[in-house]
């Protein structure tokens, strides 16, 4: 979800307008992904090194952020959408901490799609933390640390591998985002700025997606993609 100040910037206004304007694109986004069968979603709406940008800004996209799980509650428990914020909690503001656990409880049972916000996140500082519980998971393989990731992420069930990671803004990196879960990604870089992603712009990398040819470590001809990935992830 990269480009919302740079936007701004581009045409006169604080970058405040421009997250505004990149709330509006998370609505259409998830509005675009629901109807194309996409079941699970991950947006990167604020990394841990966000922390570092000025203050107000920090502030802003904070309300902003509350706002939306406020405003937006009703309209995913109506279509299904089931909500969870992924990352630290400790240094958000108690307020939206508990707007944050009253979005994902009145969206516990929701099933037609998987929304997951990553706020205050940090893959590397996810693994660290994960690694570090290791006397409590024993011998590690994939799926036990995959299950430990989740847990100090305060997800909702594990984290599946990524299908199809898109950022948004013409940048071209992960930028700490699901570093464990990417391994087999087919990455997507676009150069539209968020605030003006939306249906065409999620069609159109999901047809690139549908043109590369996936094998996970085997040869040509054994695994293509050629379906609609399950997940998709937006980065920063």
């Amino acid at each position: 979800m990269d480009g919302n100040g740079r936007w701004a910037s581009s045409r006169g206004l604080p970058r405040t307008d421009g997250h505004r304007a990149g709330a509006k694109a998370v609505r259409r986004t998830v509005e675009a992904a629901r109807s194309l069968g996409i079941r699970t979603l991950t947006l990167y709406a604020f990394s841990s090194d966000n922390w570092r940008r000025p203050g107000a800004e920090v502030g802003a996209l904070m309300r902003i952020f509350r706002e939306y799980l406020e405003g937006e509650v009703g309209r995913c428990v109506a279509e299904g959408i089931r909500l969870n914020v992924v990352g630290r909690r400790d240094r958000l503001a108690p307020s939206l901490v508990r707007a944050i656990e009253v979005a994902e409880a009145a969206t516990s049972t929701a099933t037609e799609l998987q929304l997951r916000v990553a706020v205050d996140y940090s893959s590397r500082d996810a693994i660290v933390a994960a690694a570090g519980r290791g006397p409590d998971i024993g011998i590690p393989t994939r799926d036990s640390f995959s299950r430990a990731l989740a847990e100090v992420m305060h997800a909702s069930g594990t984290i599946p591998n990524v299908d199809l990671l898109i950022r948004t803004g013409g940048e071209r990196r992960l930028s700490d985002f699901l570093l464990w879960e990417c391994a087999y990604a087919e990455l997507v870089f676009v150069e539209c700025p968020w605030p003006e992603f939306g249906l065409q712009a999620l069609q159109e990398a999901l047809e690139e997606f549908d043109r590369r040819e996936r094998r996970f470590g085997g040869i040509e001809n054994t695994v293509t993609s050629g379906v609609t990935p399950d997940r998709a992830e937006v980065g920063r």
